[in-house]
């Protein structure tokens, strides 16, 4: 599953950056791109564990 969200935002961000090489622009398809991609890097990133998790429990203490 994570293999496919990684393509998933390669493909997003390469549709992206060649919408601004084009030479006719279109801004809904670059909104679109980024969109898809920062949707992907919040599902991946949201499983990565926080450096302060200790610290914090701790605190609570």
């Amino acid at each position: 599953m994570k293999a496919i969200k990684i393509i998933i935002m390669i493909l997003a961000i390469s549709v992206a950056l060649y919408e601004q090489v084009s030479p006719e622009k279109n801004v809904y398809i670059t909104v679109i791109a980024i969109a898809v991609f920062m949707f992907g890097m919040m599902q991946l990133s949201a499983k990565t564990p926080s450096k302060n998790q200790n610290k914090e429990e701790q605190d609570v203490d």
